[in-house]
């Protein structure tokens, strides 16, 4: 990820004495996206590891979707 010489601080809006809302810059917000988006990622990974895997044939799968077979 590309980082600038100059970074902005994030700014905070502030409503009747309480912070409301981060005034951001859209790189930084485009890579906490990506950040939480690899995190997620890594979660779903962790899940299906538990999970045991099974492994079918192919001509089994093409048969339980009824699609023809490729190989004959």
């Amino acid at each position: 990820m590309k980082r600038r010489d100059k970074k902005k601080n994030p700014e905070i809006v502030y409503r009747e004495g309480k912070p409301r809302a981060v005034i951001l810059d859209i790189e930084d917000y485009q890579e906490m996206l990506e950040r939480l988006e690899d995190l997620d990622d890594l979660k779903m990974l962790q899940q299906i590891r538990k999970e045991s895997m099974s492994f079918k044939k192919l001509e089994e799968f093409l048969k339980e979707y009824s699609l023809s077979p490729l190989i004959p």
